[in-house]
């Protein structure tokens, strides 16, 4: 196998298929990336058989040809050549010689043979979003999924597609994100499925801020996401995810609009004092149009008051501080609306208008002391 192209469009393949590269496997050949040639120039995939991705950048080929390299080595050496167009030429003992300008290097690659092709997924549920949408909504969402692996459908997220919208849904016990999107085309076939919160993160990473969409094919026990010259093969959680719209809250006793940056600014100090504490907790006082924070530990306590609009009656009511502060990065919003209905009931924290998203979280029951 003999090749050239360019050092960064290498290099920029490279870190989009390494995101799927194994780490200390018991397969030697999955620690490495697959390059092939191909008809649009040359293709590199990664996989760690729960996620694959595979990509094709321009290459001119002299002889065609298959080789495995090691991965993060190969990664390396890229990164540290000089610029320009790259060489590289395969023996057939599956070592690579590495040509770039003045410098040359040798790699001993693997037999391709006993690397695993990435399944088709085929006969699925298809619908096409905007990657810049998609991207939205897994980092609107993902921050939610449970860590915990004693329930494993929770370290997933719910992707729920109806004939005009989808849904993206994550939960761990203690907080709701959901991210809903409207569709530009109906789906024939309406499917649920369950994608692997690390994989969904991994994707977000490979999709690009841009209207260009990504073709989403949803079968009964893989994903795959083609953005035309790069794909993302998942494979699905299995299991059934739990009945969110049940405990979504339908009304509210007391309502009230805060802004982001206030309130962000807010929290972060609080936490300071909340995380020297047992508990992490940061207290919400709602008296008319003022919000108290307080937070108390051994070492200290911080009281923090801002401006809001209230609507209904005053409360009280406190929260574990990581699970405001946590929505608050990724909401991108001016304002913030939070709907209580009691101090021990689930707040809702959403945009002040529309319905694309929407946090729930639980609130610490505390005492008064």
């Amino acid at each position: 196998m003999r090749f050239n192209c360019q050092v960064s469009d290498l290099m920029t393949a490279l870190s989009t298929v390494s995101r799927a590269l194994a780490v200390r496997s018991t397969l030697q050949v999955l620690e490495g990336v697959l390059i092939e040639s191909c008809p649009e120039g040359l293709k590199l995939t990664c996989t760690d058989l729960a996620l694959g991705i595979e990509t094709s950048i321009a290459a001119e080929i002299s002889e065609d040809g298959r080789v495995v390299l090691p991965g993060r080595l190969f990664s390396e050496i890229v990164r540290k050549l000089p610029g320009g167009s790259v060489e590289i030429s395969v023996n057939d003992r599956y070592a690579a010689t590495i040509r770039c300008q003045s410098s040359r290097t040798t790699l001993a690659g693997l037999n391709p043979v006993e690397y695993p092709e990435l399944p088709q997924v085929e006969g699925g549920s298809r619908v096409s979003i905007a990657q810049k949408t998609l991207k939205d909504m897994v980092q609107k969402t993902c921050f939610a999924i449970a860590t915990d692996e004693t329930r494993p459908i929770l370290t997933g997220c719910l992707m729920e597609i109806s004939e005009q919208e989808v849904r993206m849904v994550a939960l761990d016990g203690f907080r709701l994100a959901m991210r809903r999107a409207d569709l530009a085309q109906p789906v024939e076939q309406p499917v649920q499925a369950v994608v692997g919160g690390k994989m969904l993160s991994e994707l977000a990473k490979v999709l690009a801020d841009e209207e260009e969409p990504v073709e989403l094919n949803i079968g009964r026990t893989h994903l795959s996401a083609d953005m035309g010259s790069t794909r993302v093969v998942t494979r699905l959680l299995e299991g059934e995810y739990i009945r969110y719209r049940q405990i979504l809250p339908t009304e509210w006793q007391t309502r009230i609009q805060v802004k982001c940056e206030d309130l962000g600014n807010s929290i972060d100090r609080a936490s300071l004092i909340a995380r020297e504490g047992k508990n992490n907790l940061v207290r919400f006082h709602i008296e008319g149009d003022t919000l108290t924070l307080t937070s108390n530990a051994e070492l200290g306590d911080v009281q923090e008051q801002m401006n809001i609009l209230t609507e209904g009656k005053d409360m009280d009511i406190a929260f574990n501080v990581r699970y405001i502060s946590d929505v608050l990065k990724v909401l991108g919003e001016e304002s913030v609306c939070m709907r209580f209905n009691s101090n021990v009931s689930p707040c809702v924290i959403c945009p002040p208008e529309g319905e694309d998203y929407l946090y729930l979280v639980l609130p610490v029951r505390v005492f008064a002391s």
